[in-house]
């Protein structure tokens, strides 16, 4: 199939990608944009897992503040080159993270954040429930790690939660397609989310 400029064009607006490889990508799409955008995202988490060890000392520190002014949101976001922090796009990646985190409330930034005790705690209450509905102790232990992914770290941590724009993403997968865009290691340091006491 031949790829036009205008094919390239519309895909470089959707994911940010340089001319010659956003060509390539529909080239072995044979076409297909979504198929390219797919293939784009999995070079993506590629070049983010071999940038994640690069230490990221620049970025910003972001105040947002929701309408109405009963919930705000600090958070700090880092990448490696004050160059890369000046562009709109780590700009706007760091105003999203921000917004998520004042719809989502996140508690924890990942997993190893939570304090073990409370982990265990989750554990007992999910137990519980299983065993109130009638389920044996073997099936039990074979669920609440799979309650333990879906219902507790992916409400608890901001890196795991589903993206409130796209919900298809976590914010943690939202970060590594940044990564493969800006070409540079990012990683959220630090947030604190402060809502308004009734």
């Amino acid at each position: 199939m031949d790829i036009n400029a205008e094919m390239v064009k519309n895909l470089r607006q959707e994911t940010g990608c340089g001319f010659m490889e956003g060509k390539k990508a529909l080239e072995e799409a044979k076409g297909d944009t979504v198929l390219a955008t797919e293939l784009l995202r999995k070079r993506g988490l590629k070049t983010a897992a071999l940038k994640s060890g690069r230490a990221a000392n620049e970025g910003l520190v972001y105040a947002y503040i929701h309408h109405g002014s009963k919930v705000g949101v600090l958070v700090e976001v880092n990448c490696e080159t004050d160059f890369v922090a000046r562009t709109a796009e780590f700009q706007q990646l760091v105003k999203d993270i921000s917004m998520h985190i004042a719809a989502a409330n996140p508690r924890y930034l990942r997993r190893e954040d939570i304090p073990e005790e409370l982990v265990k705690k989750e554990e007992e209450i999910y137990r519980t429930q299983l065993k109130d509905a009638g389920k044996p102790d073997n099936v039990i232990d074979k669920i609440i790690p799979g309650k333990l992914e879906k219902g507790f770290y992916a409400q608890q941590c901001l890196l795991e939660q589903p993206y409130i724009k796209d919900d298809t993403v976590t914010v943690g997968t939202m970060i590594q397609s940044a990564i493969g865009k800006l070409k540079e290691n990012i990683c959220v340091r630090r947030f604190t989310r402060y809502q308004l006491s009734a």
